[in-house]
């Protein structure tokens, strides 16, 4: 089976063919004017609603790597780690435009799959690929991704507005992603050391590890917490401060209290770290409450919130309670098990220069 390049159908052709592909995810917005086709996309925003939007880079070798990573999944996950920061400001996303900068021999049929992905994950979160952009890479893939949103101006949540005494709430589990890149990691270098010295490979890095597929799909497969936002608008219930788990739970914690002058206290016992995350860390004789604290990308939604409005979502068992916003000279801390203070911005998080 022969395989086009990008060099060979053309910047045009690969656009008709990207079209194409994410044509249905139009229909998810009845207040679209023009899509792709045009030099803008156009739509009408809803009445009495506060427009917000958000835009992320995916280089490969910096964000992920083509040998752990399907492009399909990578499609996926580029869609939804931007949805996710439209749910940290307890908004619903509407739409997405889309770049992307490939070598010119990139083929074809993985472009194609690499939509494929956002059009699922488009799909999911009922939103419209509305347009976008192509161009030529010296090296790698490269992704743009923007994604706008919408809310009723007092529903949009800041980092900022967390108070002392406020709870620290958080949907899921953490550490999931974490410890999927490690066992991710792990296959690449076994398959690259068969490689180097010539032996062949038995295994797969996709390989069927039922024990560790749950973890392995929180870090391919993410997913945001729309579910959550929706919740939070049909209760009525208004957090003070929120924010997505992206680069750590400790850092971005460390972020709302930074916007909003204050401490937190967490307690270890009450982070729900993943089950899966833990079988993986026994094994390879690592921490999956560091992972939990430091690892990021697990997309989950940390925010604050008054007491009274807590009892307004307490039935629900997706989102735990872990801890209180303090006083800001109190510091940002966590207690251990024994009780033991530890100052969680001395914990490591994702920093893409460090």
């Amino acid at each position: 089976m022969t395989h086009k390049t990008t060099a060979e159908v053309g910047e045009f052709g690969l656009i008709d063919r990207i079209s194409a592909i994410v044509k249905p995810t139009l229909a998810a917005s009845p207040g679209l004017i023009a899509g792709i086709g045009d030099d803008c996309a156009v739509w009408h925003p809803a009445a009495d609603m506060t427009e917000v939007a958000s835009t992320d880079l995916l280089l490969e070798q910096v964000h992920f790597d083509l040998l752990t990573t399907p492009v399909k999944h990578l499609g996926s996950k580029a869609i939804s780690v931007n949805v996710s920061d439209i749910c940290a400001m307890n908004a619903i996303p509407r739409h997405a435009l889309v770049s992307i900068a490939v070598p010119p021999s990139f083929p074809v049929e993985m472009i194609e799959e690499l939509y494929r992905g956002m059009e699922a994950a488009a799909r999911e979160y009922g939103i419209a690929i509305v347009g976008g952009d192509t161009s030529r890479s010296p090296s790698g893939l490269v992704l743009s991704v923007t994604v706008t949103g919408e809310a009723e101006e007092a529903n949009i949540t800041y980092r900022k507005g967390a108070e002392p005494g406020d709870l620290v709430c958080l949907t899921g589990t953490l550490g999931g992603s974490a410890a999927g890149l490690r066992v991710l990691t792990r296959e690449k270098l076994i398959m690259m050391e068969h490689i180097e010295h010539n032996e062949a490979y038995e295994g797969s890095i996709m390989a069927d590890l039922k024990e560790y597929s749950g973890a392995i799909q929180q870090h391919l497969l993410p997913l945001a917490r729309l579910d959550i936002v929706r919740f939070l608008h049909e209760r009525r219930a208004h957090p003070s401060a929120m924010i997505d788990v992206s680069d750590g739970l400790g850092q971005d914690l460390g972020h709302i209290c930074s916007a909003s002058g204050t401490g937190a206290l967490l307690q270890e016992n009450r982070i729900p770290v993943n089950s899966t995350a833990r079988l993986i860390a026994d094994e390879l004789q690592d921490d999956a409450l560091g992972w939990a604290i430091g690892g990021g990308e697990d997309y989950q939604l940390l925010f604050t919130m008054p007491h009274e409005e807590y009892q307004k979502i307490a039935d629900n068992r997706d989102i735990s309670v872990i801890g209180e916003i303090t006083p800001k000279e109190q510091g940002i801390l966590l207690k251990d098990i024994y009780g033991i203070e530890i100052d969680l911005q001395s914990l490591p998080g994702f920093d893409h220069f460090r």
